[in-house]
Protein backbone atom coordinates (compact mmCIF):
# COMPACT_ATOMS: atom_id res chain seq x y z
CA UNK A 1 0.00 0.00 0.00
CA UNK A 2 3.00 2.44 0.69
CA UNK A 3 4.21 1.92 -2.78
CA UNK A 4 0.94 2.73 -4.24
CA UNK A 5 0.72 5.84 -1.77
CA UNK A 6 3.84 6.82 -2.98
CA UNK A 7 3.20 7.10 -6.75
CA UNK A 8 -0.10 8.86 -5.74
CA UNK A 9 1.38 11.10 -4.25
CA UNK A 10 4.01 11.68 -7.05
CA UNK A 11 1.47 11.68 -9.77
CA UNK A 12 -0.32 14.47 -8.06
CA UNK A 13 2.81 16.97 -7.33
CA UNK A 14 2.10 17.58 -3.83
CA UNK A 15 4.66 14.97 -2.21
CA UNK A 16 2.35 14.50 0.76
CA UNK A 17 0.69 11.40 3.25
CA UNK A 18 -1.14 12.35 5.52
CA UNK A 19 -3.43 10.32 7.88
CA UNK A 20 -2.36 6.87 6.99
CA UNK A 21 -1.20 3.77 8.63
CA UNK A 22 1.46 1.46 7.34
CA UNK A 23 1.96 -1.72 8.89
CA UNK A 24 4.15 -4.26 7.60
CA UNK A 25 4.98 -2.88 4.57
CA UNK A 26 8.92 -4.07 2.96
CA UNK A 27 10.94 -1.39 0.80
CA UNK A 28 13.74 -2.03 -0.88
CA UNK A 29 16.05 1.06 -2.39
CA UNK A 30 12.72 3.13 -2.84
CA UNK A 31 12.77 6.75 -3.48
CA UNK A 32 11.28 8.19 -0.92
CA UNK A 33 12.47 11.80 -1.25
CA UNK A 34 10.93 14.97 -0.62
CA UNK A 35 8.14 12.85 1.09
CA UNK A 36 6.07 14.90 3.71
CA UNK A 37 4.20 12.24 5.69
CA UNK A 38 1.83 13.78 7.83
CA UNK A 39 -0.63 12.36 11.02
CA UNK A 40 1.37 8.67 9.53
CA UNK A 41 1.90 5.95 12.07
CA UNK A 42 4.37 2.98 10.72
CA UNK A 43 4.49 -0.15 12.28
CA UNK A 44 6.31 -3.51 11.90
CA UNK A 45 8.10 -1.99 8.61
CA UNK A 46 11.54 -2.69 6.81
CA UNK A 47 12.89 0.02 4.45
CA UNK A 48 16.16 -1.28 2.73
CA UNK A 49 18.63 1.62 1.87
CA UNK A 50 16.13 3.58 1.19
CA UNK A 51 16.44 7.59 0.06
CA UNK A 52 14.26 10.01 2.50
CA UNK A 53 16.41 12.81 1.89
CA UNK A 54 14.77 16.12 2.70
CA UNK A 55 11.69 14.36 3.67
CA UNK A 56 9.12 15.81 6.30
CA UNK A 57 8.03 13.87 9.03
CA UNK A 58 5.30 15.56 10.86
CA UNK A 59 3.22 14.00 14.06
CA UNK A 60 4.40 10.95 12.82
CA UNK A 61 4.32 7.50 15.09
CA UNK A 62 7.11 4.76 13.92
CA UNK A 63 7.27 1.39 16.15
CA UNK A 64 9.16 -1.56 15.47
CA UNK A 65 10.48 -0.31 12.49
CA UNK A 66 13.93 -1.07 10.67
CA UNK A 67 14.98 1.94 8.76
CA UNK A 68 18.66 1.14 9.01
CA UNK A 69 21.61 2.18 6.29
CA UNK A 70 18.52 4.74 4.68
CA UNK A 71 19.22 8.13 3.82
CA UNK A 72 17.23 10.93 5.81
CA UNK A 73 19.65 13.82 4.84
CA UNK A 74 18.21 17.26 5.20
CA UNK A 75 14.92 16.02 6.57
CA UNK A 76 12.81 17.44 9.12
CA UNK A 77 11.12 15.56 12.03
CA UNK A 78 8.73 17.26 14.74
CA UNK A 79 5.92 15.62 16.58
CA UNK A 80 7.84 12.36 16.08
CA UNK A 81 8.03 9.46 18.26
CA UNK A 82 10.31 6.28 17.35
CA UNK A 83 9.67 3.08 19.55
CA UNK A 84 11.38 -0.15 19.18
CA UNK A 85 12.91 0.34 16.26
CA UNK A 86 16.60 0.00 14.42
CA UNK A 87 18.34 3.35 12.53
CA UNK A 88 21.89 1.56 12.27
CA UNK A 89 23.81 2.96 9.97
CA UNK A 90 21.29 5.76 8.78
CA UNK A 91 22.46 8.96 7.84
CA UNK A 92 20.68 12.05 9.41
CA UNK A 93 23.18 14.42 8.36
CA UNK A 94 22.04 18.17 8.33
CA UNK A 95 18.79 17.23 9.69
CA UNK A 96 16.19 18.90 11.83
CA UNK A 97 14.45 17.63 14.97
CA UNK A 98 12.10 19.17 17.17
CA UNK A 99 9.95 17.59 19.54
CA UNK A 100 11.60 14.54 18.34
CA UNK A 101 11.21 11.39 21.10
CA UNK A 102 13.23 8.37 20.57
CA UNK A 103 12.44 5.17 23.11
CA UNK A 104 14.53 1.46 22.92
CA UNK A 105 15.67 1.66 19.45
CA UNK A 106 19.31 1.47 18.27
CA UNK A 107 21.25 4.00 15.88
CA UNK A 108 24.42 2.54 16.05
CA UNK A 109 27.06 3.90 13.53
CA UNK A 110 24.18 6.66 12.33
CA UNK A 111 25.30 9.88 11.03
CA UNK A 112 23.87 13.14 12.83
CA UNK A 113 26.59 15.39 11.55
CA UNK A 114 25.43 18.77 11.16
CA UNK A 115 21.83 18.28 12.85
CA UNK A 116 19.91 20.18 15.24
CA UNK A 117 17.58 19.07 17.88
CA UNK A 118 15.49 21.01 19.63
CA UNK A 119 13.04 19.98 23.11
CA UNK A 120 13.90 16.46 22.18
CA UNK A 121 14.17 13.56 24.62
CA UNK A 122 16.14 9.79 24.87
CA UNK A 123 15.25 7.32 26.36
CA UNK A 124 16.86 3.30 26.54
CA UNK A 125 18.52 3.81 23.08
CA UNK A 126 21.84 3.07 21.35
CA UNK A 127 24.21 5.34 19.66
CA UNK A 128 26.91 3.66 19.94
CA UNK A 129 29.74 4.70 17.43
CA UNK A 130 27.79 7.53 16.16
CA UNK A 131 28.35 10.38 14.34
CA UNK A 132 27.67 13.94 16.22
CA UNK A 133 29.97 16.32 14.69
CA UNK A 134 29.09 19.84 14.69
CA UNK A 135 25.61 19.03 16.08
CA UNK A 136 23.48 21.48 17.86
CA UNK A 137 21.46 20.11 20.57
CA UNK A 138 18.76 22.56 22.77
CA UNK A 139 16.92 20.92 25.58
CA UNK A 140 17.44 17.32 24.43
CA UNK A 141 16.74 15.19 27.61
CA UNK A 142 18.67 12.15 28.37
CA UNK A 143 18.33 8.79 30.11
CA UNK A 144 19.85 5.44 29.87
CA UNK A 145 21.25 5.35 26.44
CA UNK A 146 24.34 3.76 25.24
CA UNK A 147 26.79 6.60 23.48
CA UNK A 148 30.20 4.20 23.66
CA UNK A 149 32.33 5.42 21.12
CA UNK A 150 30.53 8.65 19.89
CA UNK A 151 32.20 11.30 17.95
CA UNK A 152 31.25 14.56 19.33
CA UNK A 153 33.67 16.56 17.61
CA UNK A 154 32.69 20.56 17.55
CA UNK A 155 29.49 19.73 18.97
CA UNK A 156 28.98 21.62 22.39
CA UNK A 157 27.83 19.54 25.27
CA UNK A 158 27.18 21.75 27.83
CA UNK A 159 24.01 21.71 30.40
CA UNK A 160 23.48 17.88 28.48
CA UNK A 161 22.77 15.63 31.92
CA UNK A 162 24.69 12.43 30.46
CA UNK A 163 24.60 11.23 33.99
CA UNK A 164 22.20 8.08 33.31
CA UNK A 165 24.26 7.36 29.95
CA UNK A 166 27.17 5.35 28.93
CA UNK A 167 30.32 7.77 27.31
CA UNK A 168 33.26 5.70 27.57
CA UNK A 169 35.01 6.25 24.54
CA UNK A 170 33.62 9.27 23.09
CA UNK A 171 35.94 11.55 20.78
CA UNK A 172 36.27 15.39 20.59
CA UNK A 173 38.60 18.02 19.44
CA UNK A 174 42.27 18.39 20.84
CA UNK A 175 40.79 21.19 23.16
CA UNK A 176 38.26 19.45 24.63
CA UNK A 177 36.31 22.41 24.19
CA UNK A 178 32.91 20.29 23.53
CA UNK A 179 32.82 18.58 27.36
CA UNK A 180 32.96 22.31 28.98
CA UNK A 181 29.56 22.52 31.46
CA UNK A 182 28.19 18.92 30.44
CA UNK A 183 26.84 17.04 32.95
CA UNK A 184 28.17 13.15 34.37
CA UNK A 185 28.68 10.99 37.60
CA UNK A 186 31.45 10.34 39.51
CA UNK A 187 31.69 6.95 37.61
CA UNK A 188 32.15 8.64 34.33
CA UNK A 189 34.43 11.21 35.59
CA UNK A 190 37.27 8.54 35.13
CA UNK A 191 36.05 7.67 31.19
CA UNK A 192 36.63 11.85 30.80
CA UNK A 193 40.11 11.35 32.68
CA UNK A 194 41.10 9.06 30.49
CA UNK A 195 40.04 11.38 27.31
CA UNK A 196 41.77 13.88 28.89
CA UNK A 197 45.30 11.99 29.63
CA UNK A 198 44.66 11.91 33.26
CA UNK A 199 45.99 8.98 35.29
CA UNK A 200 43.81 8.27 38.69
CA UNK A 201 46.28 6.61 41.09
Amino acid sequence: MLTQQLAASRSEDDGRISDMSFHDETLNNEDLSKIIFHNVQFSKCRFTRCDFSQSRFLSVAVKNCDFSNCNFSESFWKQVTITDSRGNGADFSQSCCKELTLYDSSFAYANFSKSQWENSAVSNCSFKESFWAEVRLKKLTLAASVFSGADFFKTPLKDLDFSDCKIDGITVSETFKELRGMQINLLQSADIARLLGIKIV
